[in-house]
């Protein structure tokens, strides 16, 4: 049997073992897994799926918020598509061997400007490769901790060798004169001159040493890939065109498993949440920008879906194989997702707005916290909260008729938006209505309100808090019910927009309120304050000449895109604007977020809130610290004062700058 006869036979066997392995493990995991979650939604609007496939999958756009990183990677992705044809080739060639040592496929082998294009690619790719394991073996940023780093740079090993072994192989062979295409490929040609001394049999010998590593690698490669994070080079394409289309605002309904609300056990998730488990690649952007393990806290969104893949995983097999104990009996929310670290969120959307591949965290972890709720497993402050929701509807515990002592002297009196129509009805909310150090910031609000000439209104005694923070905190049914008291008293006044100061309230009014398509234009005070300054409706009388920085709040800015509204006010009413090191969509949380406001603070951990005042307190000449929420504000000033920023950074609502310009 001649050498060419048993080559093919060789390669006939190593791809049908390769390719049992991988369709046998992505079948358990695709298939037989994954059918045991819970239906998801039906998907809709294809349009905007199949642009999300070129722009971030294509065009690898949302690797690029880490800009070194992101070239790499995505030399690395366009060059794996374009050289996986020379490794169709190699299989082709292999197989056929027996028939024509020297075949080679159409277009494939000979097309010219193809052959340019890999030549100039493998070399990229192994620039890229040299970065990558640079970063990971030599820099080893923290967002690598916690990942599985050998794995990554095995991984990384396969694809350099896959590169190397395909130049010098080319080389060789157009040394050889084997190679029809040798003139477009000017690389190969330079790494073929290495060897032009060595006879032509040794060169041969090389060459064909060259293929059997090649073509060895990329089967090695095939069977490990189903088995590890470098999966998601199969499920990032569906996972991306599968994305979550709502707005970023609203969360799903509860999941229900045998009468209970949210998650207890993996079969309760949504089959597309075990997609997004799958497709984790452990790059750690998410656990980089997370406040809560950023202030030393035990959540790491990183490492709770890798948590979550190896219950997912582990549990699949033992249901596979019929097992009664073990991995079955593991707690979902315990022990294989600590209890405190599903507390530790802030809900501030940073890891989803950071993953390249659209991995939800904060809906499973509401989904867990949601269980939890029920089984009584939280903060006694977060209990207790809940409580006062439920009773007085607010988190304050005050009565209904203390939510408007502010208005109390106010010329003009604030009109009780149930008794008579007005145009802007200004859901308050409870910090803003009952916060002693809030209340001289609302009573400016409405004086600003008055000077503009708004017909404005409140709902008094009949408004409740409006349960976003509630939602995330994990209490459905209180917040369906806050939601239908609040409907219920919006559905007896008369107004055509409604304005909050409350980025936490225009959020869940906004994107979760049930208005059965009628919803009313919803507005934060910057958006109506801004488009009154353009209209000339509302005037500036001097300007402040204030050097100030402004933190967006997460429910305003990353979660509804409203960064340039409140800018433009500062601007507009004399500030300088010094933006702080993460603003816009990398702005970092103040820690209220997700029911975080009504819940302790670990002593000894550093707050997020106190993070980010000592970020403001660097920048050189800064003396204010500009927010548009209620809820910074509480948390901001008390930061002030445990970092020793007091004489050195004032925190103030921007609707004071608004007052004191106007």
């Amino acid at each position: 049997m001649s050498y060419d006869t048993i080559k093919s036979i060789i390669v006939a066997l190593a791809l049908l073992v390769a390719l049992g392995i991988f369709v046998r493990y992505a079948w358990q995991r695709l298939w037989v897994y994954l059918r045991r979650g819970q239906t998801s939604p039906k998907f809709s609007d294809w349009g905007e799926r199949i642009k999300g496939l070129i722009v971030f999958v294509g065009a690898q756009w949302r690797l690029f918020r880490f800009r070194l990183p992101g070239i790499a990677h995505f030399f690395i992705f366009w060059g794996f598509l374009l050289l996986s044809l020379t490794i169709l080739q190699a299989i082709a060639e292999g197989l056929m061997a027996f028939a024509n040592p020297q075949f080679v496929l159409p277009v494939i082998g000979t097309w010219g400007p193809l052959a340019f294009v890999q030549d100039f690619f493998a070399l990229f790719v192994v620039i890229a490769i040299g970065y990558g394991l640079y970063l990971r073996l030599i820099v080893n940023p923290e967002r690598y901790k916690g990942s599985h780093r050998n794995q990554g740079v095995k991984v990384l090993t396969f694809i350099l060798t896959i590169m190397l072994s395909l130049l010098v192989m080319n080389g060789l062979r157009i040394n050889l004169n084997e190679d029809l295409l040798g003139r477009y490929r000017p690389i190969s040609t330079l790494i073929g001159g290495l060897f032009v001394g060595l006879p032509e049999a040794t060169q041969s010998i090389i060459e064909e040493l060259c293929y059997w590593i090649h073509l060895g690698v990329v089967m090695l490669f095939l069977t490990e890939l189903p088995q590890g994070k470098h999966f998601h080079i199969v499920t990032s394409i569906p996972n991306v065109l599968l994305r979550n289309l709502e707005p970023r605002g609203r969360l799903p309904v509860t999941k229900t498993s045998d009468g209970a609300a949210g998650v207890s056990k993996m079969e309760d998730f949504r089959w597309r949440t075990m997609l997004d488990l799958y497709t984790c690649t452990e790059c750690g952007r998410c656990q980089d920008v997370c406040p809560a393990y950023n202030s030393s806290g035990l959540l790491s969104p990183k490492l709770l879906v890798m948590n979550l893949r190896r219950n997912l995983q582990e549990r699949g097999a033992a249901l596979s194989a019929k097992q009664t104990n073990g991995v079955l009996s593991k707690s979902l929310t315990g022990e294989i997702v600590g209890e405190e670290a599903l507390w530790n969120c802030t809900t501030c959307y940073a890891c989803d707005q950071e993953c390249p591949l659209f991995i939800e965290h904060i809906n499973p972890i509401v989904e867990m916290r949601r269980y939890l709720v029920l089984e009584g497993k939280m903060d006694k402050m977060l209990q207790d909260a809940l409580a006062n929701l439920g009773r007085y509807g607010n988190s304050l515990g005050q009565s209904d008729r203390m939510r408007a002592k502010w208005t109390q002297g106010l010329q003009p009196a604030v009109k009780d938006a149930r008794r008579e129509p007005v145009e802007y009805l200004w859901f308050v909310g409870d910090y803003a209505s009952y916060s002693p150090t809030l209340t001289d910031v609302t009573r400016k609000t409405a004086e600003v309100f008055s000077k503009a000439g708004l017909n404005f209104g409140i709902l008094f005694d009949a408004e409740r808090n409006s349960g976003n923070d509630v939602r995330r905190a994990g209490e459905e049914g209180l917040f369906e019910m806050l939601m239908g008291k609040n409907m219920q008293a919006l559905g007896k006044c008369k107004y055509e927009t409604i304005v909050t100061t409350d980025p936490h309230t225009y959020n869940t009014l906004k994107n979760e309120y049930a208005w059965d398509g009628n919803r009313p234009r919803i507005l934060h005070y910057t958006e109506l304050l801004d488009q009154l300054v353009a209209s000339g409706q509302l005037k500036f009388s001097k300007k402040l000449a204030a050097k100030v920085t402004y933190h967006d709040p997460c429910y305003l800015g990353r979660y509804n895109g409203v960064y340039d509204a409140p800018r433009r006010l500062l601007r507009a009413a004399g500030c300088e604007v010094v933006e702080m090191p993460r603003h816009g969509d990398r702005a970092f949380c103040c820690g209220a977020g997700g029911g975080r406001i009504w819940m302790e603070e670990k002593p000894g951990h550093a707050r997020p809130a106190e993070i980010r005042i000592r970020e403001a307190a660097a920048l050189t000449g800064v003396q204010s610290f500009v927010v548009a929420c209620p809820k910074d504000v509480t948390m901001f000033k008390d930061a002030v004062k445990t970092t020793g920023n007091e004489s050195r950074l004032q925190v103030q609502d921007l609707i004071e700058f608004v007052q004191e310009a106007i």
